[in-house]
């Protein structure tokens, strides 16, 4: 069993990386807006899951069925990013909008939120089983079945290490999302809106009294989490070739078990925990086989939860410094 790990160990880390790229790039949605309103939104994973049809919807309209190359890959694969993000940041920003605010006006509990957000999950999942498939799609009769994206990239060496392979899809999924969170802090950190977001995480009263717009803020939250969801959804796309209406329900407990690990409402513990989660679940994998992955993430919840709550940074979101 040793032996297996060790040569298994660079490939399951490059593998690691790559899903746990996906799942950081999740969770920043479920960090923000717990750092923000101190709610969970499990409808998250179904903004994922737009995501990846919303990416899907480029190729399938342009009609392409086999491998690009050159500046025509590059431009599918932009035009499939911005989809994913338009696709999920709508979702995300309408969510707020039709099942978050009116409750929170009201003030409502958090636990009438929490119900409102599992009754938004089944509706966009059904929503797409039942209307966006069998008729944006074309395939009448077939919402429920997974869909496959035709191989856009060949699946080339980029590099080796140690005698193993790195293929250029598994670059393209670390770099993008390391890439993605780099933006995301630093907009977060150093721009007016990140000012606004640190401050309605802070003191929601004091910042409508310095002129924080609580409403704008809330809105951009949604919308950047969302976006952030969006990008990973396109990046799962491109790289794992294959969707379907369910999608979001593992990932995104496996990115909410992300966030938990890192610390929920810390935007660098997202991405800690999701690469931590990613190469656990690969290393796990070795050892017991691919069929405990899951089995293993969700321990990793429970004992987060049971022994260090507060993740492994523990920072929230309002105590991020500029």
């Amino acid at each position: 069993m040793f032996n297996d790990f060790i040569n298994q160990f660079w490939p399951a880390t490059i593998d690691g990386l790559a899903f746990g790229s996906i799942y950081a790039l999740i969770a920043l949605g479920y960090t923000m807006v717990y750092g923000v309103l101190r709610l969970i939104n499990f409808a998250h994973s179904e903004v994922f899951m737009i995501g990846t049809f919303g990416a899907m919807f480029v190729p399938f309209t342009l009609g392409i069925n086999s491998a690009l190359t050159g500046f025509a890959l590059v431009g599918v694969i932009v035009l499939m990013i911005l989809a994913g993000m338009l696709a999920s940041a709508g979702t995300a920003v309408a969510l707020e909008r039709i099942a978050y605010r009116p409750l929170r006006k009201r003030g409502a509990s958090r636990l009438a939120a929490l119900i409102s957000a599992i009754g938004a999950s089944i509706f966009l999942q059904e929503l797409f089983a039942l209307v966006i498939i069998p008729n944006v799609f074309d395939r009448p009769q077939q919402g429920r079945v997974q869909m496959g994206l035709p191989r856009l990239m060949e699946r080339t060496e980029l590099f080796s290490i140690f005698g193993h392979t790195v293929r250029v899809d598994q670059v393209l999924v670390i770099v993008a999302a390391l890439g993605m969170m780099v933006v995301l802090d630093r907009l977060v950190n150093a721009t007016k809106i990140g000012r606004g977001i640190r401050a309605t995480a802070q003191n929601p009263e004091s910042a409508v009294l310095m002129g924080v717009d609580i409403d704008k803020i809330i809105r951009m939250t949604f919308l950047i989490g969302g976006a952030m969801a969006g990008v990973a959804g396109a990046l799962y796309l491109i790289s794992y070739e294959n969707t379907n209406y369910f999608i979001g329900f593992l990932f995104g407990i496996k990115a909410f078990t992300a966030a938990v690990l890192g610390g929920i409402g810390n935007l660098r513990g997202a991405l800690v925990g999701g690469i931590v989660l990613g190469l656990v679940e690969n290393y796990g994998a070795i050892f017991f086989g691919s069929d405990w992955k899951h089995v293993i993430s969700f321990t990793i919840l429970v004992l987060v939860l049971m022994f260090r709550p507060t993740g492994i940074l523990g920072e929230s979101l309002q105590q991020a410094r500029a």
